[in-house]
């Protein structure tokens, strides 16, 4: 049997590693061996381009810790001491990533370690706490987390509400670092504190994707447990996270996860990743972080300095305050009037087209941008980067402004859609007015109705509608063509990949005959 491509490739790389070399072509790709384009990372420690590269020192760990076995609650008890010892906080835990953490902790507070409740969740029937309050600034796409372990999510605005929502049946407050929860806030952390301690109600906020502060500020603010992404500034393994915190709390938490049985199975952390964030959260309180800063801003110069030389470029370099996502930004802007490329555009050129370049944009009433986040580039990226920038705004000089073409269709009224997902349809309706190549209407969903707008031309279509919930959004972009008075096509659901639709106009069945409006109530039923 022939080798892989796969296989091939990690032979060579072990044998390179073990003289002490790295990759010297493209070739030894281990993501290229299966057909996958590597993407240079200018965007940040995003989870769907792979979070963080994880530290020498994780990976190390990692290696070390794959060779040996070890009973899992006595590794529990070790780390946790540990993480106590270096970040000063009463005891840590090493969840399977911030999410399930999040999980984790929400399940100790509903159940308060005895596992004949636990491995009812998330039936919650005859329980006595089950209810989480978060503030409605605070609801965001990962308190799924939260919500998985089956309690009745009470949202509230202002202190008063608060006090008012406080029952018997409260597990926990669960609120998310920045936002509304700074001090001065109405719903700072502080003045939930105030409120919880008394009631006996613990505080879990979610910090993610901030930098790990020692000895932890939100501790110091008086949360009762503070959760982080392993995969995002600590620079740990993406499959981890890290809880610090209340110790009785944290064991329960542990208790409720694998590899325990119960709910959280589902969420088991290897003991090499266990290790490897813990080296991450070693690491952090050696590194040299000034340093660190400014090799980002140096390779934002190297880039800065190639775009200004397009004429009508430029460049600025924000620097946040802020713990979460704490990087410089370059942003390149420039007038799309003179380039004739929006922002958008731009980056997805570079998102599906070798080199590949994750880059965030940004377009405004005559102002375009680029955004570049050098946290996860890697040494050498900065060249590759420049150049590719540099290239497309200079090409984008001599292009012509795009003009819309004339809609051949007129595609106002009502259709009933047909929208295929991967194992499921849905009936769904679209309501449209059309004026020359715009559209606007409204889409109603399976659950929801919202506004629909877009364009034609010719017989092509695009339609936008989003969907918007506590916590959660999913846009609809529709793409299809008018034929027959019937439409076809896909539906780009962002995130959640790609379905097809089909649709066609609706016949009304209704009798065309006079009726009377009485003048008054009904004399008899």
């Amino acid at each position: 049997m022939e080798r892989s491509d796969l296989l091939e490739n990690l032979h060579v790389l072990q044998f390179l590693d073990s003289r002490g070399e790295g990759p010297t072509t493209d070739e030894q790709s281990i993501y290229r061996a299966i057909g996958v384009e590597p993407v240079i990372n200018c965007r940040g420690t995003f989870t769907i381009i792979g979070g963080s590269v994880e530290r020498p020192e994780v990976l190390a760990a990692i290696k070390e810790a794959s060779r040996h076995f070890v009973q899992y609650d006595e590794l529990a008890e070790g780390v946790g001491r540990r993480l106590a010892e270096i970040t000063g906080a009463e005891w840590g835990m090493i969840p399977a990533g911030c999410a399930a953490g999040l999980k984790h902790v929400t399940a100790a507070c509903v159940t308060g370690g005895n596992p004949e409740k636990l491995i009812r969740i998330p039936d919650l029937t005859g329980m006595d706490k089950t209810q989480v309050i978060i503030p409605r600034y605070a609801r965001n796409a990962y308190d799924h987390a939260v919500r998985n372990i089956g309690v009745e999510i009470v949202m509230v605005e202002t202190a008063e509400e608060l006090r008012h929502a406080i029952n018997a049946k409260t597990a926990m407050i669960y609120l998310v670092s920045g936002r509304g929860s700074e001090k001065g806030q109405p719903l700072s952390l502080e003045a939930i504190v105030e409120i919880a301690k008394p009631a006996g109600v613990p505080v879990l906020i979610d910090a993610a994707a901030e930098n790990l502060t020692i000895p932890c500020i939100h501790l110091e603010r008086g949360a009762d447990v503070v959760a982080y992404s392993g995969g995002k500034a600590i620079c740990g393994p993406q499959g981890a996270g890290l809880l610090l915190g209340n110790k009785k709390l944290l064991m329960s938490a542990w208790q409720a996860s694998s590899p325990h049985h119960g709910p959280n199975r589902d969420n088991k952390v290897g003991r090499e990743d266990i290790m490897g964030m813990l080296a991450a959260v070693e690491a952090w309180v050696t590194r040299d972080h000034d340093a660190e800063w400014q090799t980002w801003l140096a390779r934002l110069d190297s880039i800065s300095q190639r775009v200004l030389q397009v004429e009508g470029v430029k460049t600025e370099i924000e620097q946040p305050s802020g713990l979460s996502n704490h990087a410089p930004v370059l942003v390149i802007s420039w007038d799309p009037a003179v380039l004739h490329r929006r922002g958008e555009q731009v980056a997805e050129d570079f998102a599906r087209n070798k080199p590949r370049i994750a880059v965030g944009s940004s377009d405004t009433e005559g102002r375009a941008s680029l955004r570049v986040t050098p946290s996860q580039m890697q040494p050498g990226n900065e060249e590759v980067v420049a150049e590719r920038i540099y290239q497309a705004l200079m090409d984008a000089r001599t292009l012509q402004p795009t003009q819309l073409a004339a809609a051949a269709v007129d595609i106002s009224g009502h259709w009933d859609l047909t929208v295929e997902y991967f194992t499921s349809t849905s009936e769904h309706h679209l309501y449209l007015q059309q004026e020359g190549n715009w559209i606007e209407g409204m889409h109603q969903g399976d659950f929801s109705s919202q506004e629909i707008a877009g364009m034609v031309e010719g017989d092509q279509v695009k339609l936008h509608s989003h969907v918007r919930l506590p916590g959660d959004n999913i846009h609809f972009l529709f793409a299809g063509q008018v034929s027959d008075e019937r439409m076809s096509g896909s539906i780009h659901l962002g995130e959640y990949l790609t379905a097809r639709f089909s649709a066609k106009r609706s016949t009304y069945q209704t009798a065309r005959k006079p009726f009377m409006i009485p003048g008054g109530p009904p004399l008899a039923t």
